[in-house]
């Protein structure tokens, strides 16, 4: 499964909502040195509720448009 995922950094708290056919996830950490791209990997697997080595970024790892992919 392919997520399309919008992510908003430096947001005030952790947050994951659905908009426009597509998960809108805000984090609290900032976009360098993959700080975000981490938190997205935690917090999605808890929303998910799997494991994080499940979870991959396949597209956009320097951007906030992502696609994420989920390992069956």
């Amino acid at each position: 499964m392919v997520l399309s995922i919008r992510v908003v950094p430096k947001a005030s708290r952790n947050l994951v909502k659905e908009e426009k056919g597509a998960l809108k996830v805000y984090l609290t950490k900032p976009a360098q040195d993959g700080l975000a791209n981490e938190q997205l990997i935690d917090l999605l697997s808890k929303h998910l509720n799997i494991k994080k080595y499940r979870i991959e970024i396949i597209k956009g790892f320097k951007s906030r448009d992502k696609l994420v992919k989920i390992n069956g």
